[in-house]
């Protein structure tokens, strides 16, 4: 009788403290899964159920010892409800298509998210970008990634990138037009991928990191229901305890 394989063991690695690159006057410290590991998408989705994200061929999450403002959220799609703005910003962008591609390089696609870094990121350290480190940031050799267009006939206005978990889908970045503010193509973005994990069957909707101190954040809670990773658990707030504040500029 063959034995079935054994799930690799995992071995894990903390970085020095650093400089927070969401507060002013931190400094963090970053647990990373070791990357000479292959994860399949079962381990994927596990540390996803445990506060894990992907960045590149990494997997972290925030492990500083004197804060926990980094809250991993997530939406449980089946239960989402569209708010007014969010119906608002459906009928606004009603003439947009999206379209699933691989996730490859594509001038057209690097072209947008070089004038949406240069733009929205300023001073941040992710300017300049050039296609080896985009491609870098965005996508894993190990990882099961799609690439969403977001179009209004053949104009580019958004990507999003979507990691496929066994249960869920993982928003792993998305980039846009930052000359088009009135569309709220980041919200609209947000509520395609919503619509994506359910016509898929999936239960949930992985958003990264809420923090409530980062008013860039702050659009991550207005998708509700949702669920925080507090102290080793899921939890869904009390109602109206954490409620976002709206961005036009999303």
């Amino acid at each position: 009788m063959t034995e079935p394989p054994r799930a690799q063991p995992l071995g894990f690695f903390t970085t020095p403290p650093h400089t927070c690159g969401y507060l002013p006057n931190r400094r963090a410290v970053t647990l990373f899964v070791d990357p000479r590991m292959r994860p399949d998408t079962a381990t994927y989705s596990m540390l996803s159920e445990h506060g894990f994200r992907r960045s590149g061929g990494h997997i972290y999450r925030p492990k500083c010892p004197s804060c926990d403002a980094c809250i991993p959220i997530r939406v449980p799609v089946a239960e989402f409800t569209p708010r007014r703005a969010h119906r608002r910003n459906l009928r606004r962008n009603s003439d947009l298509s999206i379209h699933a591609c691989e996730p490859a390089y594509d001038p057209q696609h690097f072209d947008l998210y070089a004038r949406y870094v240069t733009t929205r990121h300023a001073g941040g350290g992710m300017e300049n970008p050039d296609p080896d480190s985009y491609m870098d940031f965005l996508t894993a050799n190990w990882a099961t990634t799609t690439f969403y267009e977001i179009k209004s006939g053949q104009d580019l206005y958004a990507v999003s990138v979507v990691d496929h978990l066994e249960d869920g889908l993982s928003a792993v970045y998305t980039f846009f037009d930052p000359t088009k503010p009135e569309r709220g193509l980041g919200r609209y973005a947000i509520l395609q991928e919503i619509a994506i994990a359910k016509s898929l069957g999936l239960k949930w909707l992985y958003l990264g990191y809420w923090i409530e101190a980062c008013r860039k954040m702050a659009y991550k809670t207005e998708f509700t229901p949702h669920q925080c990773y507090v102290n080793g658990a899921w939890r869904s707030p009390p109602l109206g305890h954490i409620v976002a504040k709206p961005d036009t500029n999303d």
